[in-house]
């Protein structure tokens, strides 16, 4: 009995913030495991058919729960359901298995199981981590059919929870499962599996429930009922903790309720700093259902729309009248707010039709401008779609990834041909829609003179521009680490185009993780950015550092951190410019 007592650390990955402390509760999911067994020939047809009808099953309940949700407040979870019954439709699922049945002679469930590791075998050798993580989706199928083959009823087993009082514990989590415990107030989860850009991860965040995974062992560690704490900032799991550390979090956790609720007040009050500069704070968004969202934080606009998301998990590619619906909707619900709209940020590793090209370097590859340009229909309907939307409120287009001039000159091109097009066609749309560019790559960071005066705003990608400046994937766990929004070159950067945008009298926005990073708000202030998109959650707490803020006042310090390159003086004088 001791061991159920003894107090301990796991470290995973943070996917979604916040701290939660309560009771383990745990989801057993389900095993990919199964039994084999030989059958005769004239019992092939038999097994196929009852291989079907798990199918079947495991799509009429994906099907039922997606309409569960699709007017509900968790409307934004249906997407990601849609890809499990995509999957269920694909040839690998839905005749392969039956391939193995008639050619070995085999029971359904080895078939799956032969079929799903020949998959899993194909995922091992990808190396976008988008893609690799869709392993994820295809082995939760898989263990859905399995259950389905074995009868099992796909329901998580609930005690009674009071909120803020369970925390889940799983394997691994499929948006269904998600959906399935969406009513049960959970103050959050914990998985083994998956990782910061897995379903699971973005479903965590759109529900804005604290969440970590990647923690391999906590299904077999955690016991049900243990008293544990979730930080999903920092990423660990304290498992009964014990009296002053318990006592340390609840402090944290009524401190962070308080902060909240403080910063909701500030929903309308205009951002401007101690000396009158006005900001404006605008939200990124990856799907039309999350306009409430960035509405409800108080944003000036959308800074930065992920219009991938509207191609991706589907096996075709969405029309000029259903990509015009998806950016209407956005900018009507917007009410005359500022709507930037990216193009289309694919590439070779994120195929749209299905068939994998694997890249020998996605991140270098055929991907965001570049695919555009080499698929000029793909582009050309997006496009006409974008500007159709223009005539609903204020549109604005941003240009992902641009490097070269040619590229900007052929986006131009390809622009101008959309709006002649409708033209002739008499279809309505505003003739005037900036378009700005994406500074991203440093090529276009150092050689920003020669875009500058073509394009009508720029918005600076700091994910991708750290990335690739210094040469560090940072879905890469073995090197993460070195991943550094501070490091003076990715600094001087930042701070050269920012100015170089003022000096043309071209806005400028930053539309990376780096614009919702509290911390280093000031910084970017002190750098003349007055332009900040991030993630709605992070808008209020950006907006009271924006409140509180005399750029005169920092200004001494800004030009010490420009001209420093010591790490530790750095992260000192960081310190100093938020005390």
């Amino acid at each position: 009995m001791s061991e159920m007592t003894v107090s301990f650390t796991m470290h995973g990955i943070g996917v979604s913030g916040g701290i939660a402390i309560g009771q383990a509760h745990l989801f057993a999911g389900m095993s990919a495991e199964a039994n084999h067994y030989e059958i005769t020939a004239a019992d092939v047809q038999r097994e196929q058919r009852r291989y079907d009808r798990a199918v079947k099953e495991v799509r009429d309940e994906l099907k039922d729960l997606t309409e569960s949700v699709r007017h509900s407040a968790s409307a934004e979870l249906a997407p990601f359901v849609n890809v499990h019954m995509m999957l269920l439709d694909d040839a690998a699922f839905s005749e392969a298995p039956r391939e193995i049945i008639r050619e070995q002679h085999c029971n359904a469930e080895w078939a799956l199981r032969m079929q799903l590791d020949e998959l899993m075998a194909q995922f091992s050798d990808i190396e976008d981590p988008y893609l690799r993580e869709r392993e994820d989706d295809v082995r939760q199928v898989a263990e859905r059919v399995l259950g389905a083959l074995a009868g099992t009823q796909r329901r998580i087993a609930m005690k009674p929870v009071r909120e803020d009082a369970s925390i889940l514990v799983a394997r691994d989590l499929s948006p269904a499962d998600v959906i399935l415990f969406r009513e049960h107030p959970f103050a959050a989860f914990v998985t083994d599996l998956g990782g910061a850009t897995s379903h699971t991860a973005i479903v965590a965040r759109s529900m804005n429930i604290t969440a970590i995974v990647a923690l391999h062992h906590s299904r077999t560690m955690i016991h049900e009922d243990e008293l544990i704490i979730v930080d999903g900032t920092q990423g660990v799991v304290i498992v009964n903790p014990d009296k002053h550390v318990l006592a340390e979090y609840r402090l944290k956790q009524n401190q962070a309720r308080l902060e909240r609720d403080k910063l909701k007040r500030l929903k309308t009050a205009p951002a401007s700093t101690l000396d009158g500069t006005a900001i404006q704070l605008q939200g990124n968004i990856e799907l039309p259902s999350d306009v409430e969202a960035v509405k409800a934080s108080g944003a000036t606009g959308i800074g930065l729309f992920r219009s991938e998301f509207v191609f991706m998990n589907r096996r075709d590619l969405p029309d000029e009248d259903e990509q015009y619906e998806a950016y209407r909707e956005v900018v009507e619900g917007m009410r005359g707010l500022p709507v930037t709209i990216r193009t289309l940020d694919i590439g070779a590793d994120k195929p749209l039709d299905g068939e994998h090209v694997i890249a020998v370097n996605p991140a270098l590859g055929l991907r965001a401008i570049r695919y555009c340009l080499a698929e000029p229909q793909v582009f050309n309907t997006q496009l006409r779609a974008i500007l159709r939307a223009s005539r609903h409120g204020k549109v604005l287009i941003l240009i992902p990834m641009l490097t070269t001039f040619h590229e900007l000159q052929q986006t131009i091109l390809a622009v101008d041909l959309a709006k002649a097009q409708l033209r002739d066609e008499g279809v309505k749309f505003d003739e005037y829609v900036p378009v700005g560019g994406m500074i991203e790559v440093p090529a276009a960071a150092i050689a920003l003179p020669m875009f500058i005066r073509k394009l009508d705003f720029l918005s600076i990608g700091t994910n991708d521009l750290i990335q690739y400046t210094l040469a560090i994937d940072r879905a890469d766990d073995r090197v993460a680490h070195l991943y550094d929004p501070l490091h003076p070159a990715v600094l001087n950067l930042l701070a050269g185009v920012i100015r170089t945008a003022q000096q043309h009298e071209k806005p400028v926005a930053v539309c990376g993780e780096m614009a919702g990073d509290v911390e280093l708000t000031r910084m970017l202030l002190g750098f003349g950015l007055r332009n900040f998109s991030m993630h709605p959650a992070h808008l209020p707490s950006v907006k009271q550092r924006v409140l509180t803020t005399s750029i005169p006042d920092i200004a001494p310090i800004i030009a010490r951190i420009l001209r420093t390159d010591d790490p530790e003086k750095m992260q000192a004088l960081i310190e100093k410019l938020n005390a």
